[in-house]
């Protein structure tokens, strides 16, 4: 049975709630096990992946994915350019350099409408989306005998 961590960042409750939402029922109707751990924002993501994925085996369980759940709003300094670029950077060493499948759900948006637009289970649905990726990278490191 396939097993995912969900690693969402709460500094936006109600935005990440929707994320989750989405990204729950499509690993639901894939019959995906998911477990969820909350982080305090999107800059902490890649190291919460990080812990799972070291301890995994070691009394922790293992994973075979995670999606990483999370919003970044412009504001007025330039913090959310370092949150944004560094969570990526974060999620992408992990998927290239650990071979970890990682769907990316961290939304990076102007303001609070674009965010709802994308969060929205039923508008563009970005947990979904994010659920999908995973899915679609476990199946990729499958193909090759990595999983």
């Amino acid at each position: 049975m396939t097993k995912v961590l969900i690693v969402e960042a709460r500094f936006y409750k109600d935005l990440a709630d929707e994320l989750v939402a989405g990204a729950t029922a499509h690993l639901e109707a894939a019959g995906v096990e998911y477990d969820r751990v909350s982080v305090p924002g999107a800059f902490e993501i890649p190291a919460a992946i990080s812990f799972a994925h070291r301890a995994g085996g070691h009394g922790a369980p293992d994973y075979d994915g995670y999606v990483a759940l999370g919003c970044v709003i412009r504001g007025e300094t330039t913090h959310y350019d370092y949150v944004c670029g560094e969570s990526a950077r974060g999620l992408q060493d992990l998927a290239v350099r650990d071979g970890l499948a990682i769907g990316y759900g961290i939304l990076t948006v102007e303001n609070g409408d674009q965010a709802w637009a994308r969060a929205s289970v039923i508008k563009k649905n970005k947990g979904r989306d994010a659920a999908e990726a995973c899915l679609a990278m476990i199946a990729i490191k499958q193909r090759f005998g990595l999983a």
